[in-house]
């Protein structure tokens, strides 16, 4: 029974990203373990100690979603950007676009490999943070389902990023001024009820809020979003970035020299 060419495309691509994750793990497994460590000591045991409780949970367990799903968040973008701008630096890519395979198979290679960086840094996060606290996870099915739509969202968002990028430092530009402050005031370290009305409703318009928090509730059970909200939130910045990558691809903006 022979295998259709595209799923053959398809797995040699993420092959392809998974050994370069695996190759250079120094730099893609170990700073995000080092960087949440810190986190946790800092935030989690020395200032934690000192704010307390907040919803209902010691502050250490309060920020172990919210720092588990930014590693994540993080990660995933990292990655697929990095590696889809070297191709197109490498123009390398130029082989794949004349190569008889779809552009969602391109696009799916990618960011399956992103995704499974993300997962495979949430996984080592969220087993240090078993060295501070007692790690529950009530609702597993949303915690997993979370963590894909998450992963997925800034994969593809960093494909986009990518695509556009004309030289290395355009790829740190969006991480550095847009999604790290998005990151940090999304939820991860406080509760959105404990800001002003204007600021919690203002914050409303992150999408990263959702995914922390329904994160939160994967595995703590409680949230400040809706959780119906958070998933129809995620899943609409899925299809609308999908969309969007598969049409650069098509055109092959940014691509074609």
């Amino acid at each position: 029974m022979s295998t259709h060419p595209n799923l053959v495309a398809l797995y040699t691509i993420t092959r392809r990203e998974v050994h370069r994750i695996l190759r250079i793990w120094a730099q893609t497994l170990v700073p995000p373990a080092i960087t949440m460590t810190l986190y946790f000591l800092i935030f989690g045991n020395l200032i934690g100690s000192r704010i307390g409780n907040m919803g209902g949970f010691t502050y250490m367990d309060f920020i172990v979603p919210g720092l588990v799903m930014m590693s994540i968040i993080q990660n995933s973008y990292g990655n697929i950007s990095s590696s889809f701008f070297g191709a197109k630096f490498g123009r390398h890519v130029e082989e794949l676009l004349v190569a008889p395979m779809p552009p969602w198979v391109i696009l799916s290679g990618y960011v399956a490999g992103a995704v499974l960086r993300g997962l495979m840094v949430g996984a080592i996060v969220l087993v240090i943070a078993m060295f501070f606290t007692e790690v529950r996870i009530p609702h597993p099915l949303i915690t997993l389902s979370t963590v894909f739509l998450g992963a997925t969202i800034f994969s593809l968002a960093g494909f986009v990023n990518a695509v556009y990028a004309k030289k290395f430092d355009d790829i740190a530009i969006v991480p550095t001024f847009i999604l790290t402050p998005l990151t940090y005031l999304g939820g991860v370290f406080y509760s959105v009820n404990l800001l002003p009305e204007f600021w919690a409703n203002a914050s409303h318009a992150n999408p990263i809020l959702y995914m922390v928090n329904a994160f939160r509730y994967g595995l703590l059970g409680v949230s400040d979003v809706p959780l119906g909200l958070s998933y129809a939130v995620m899943i609409g910045f899925v299809v609308v970035l999908s969309w969007l990558g598969l049409v650069l691809l098509k055109r092959g903006v940014g691509l074609r020299s």
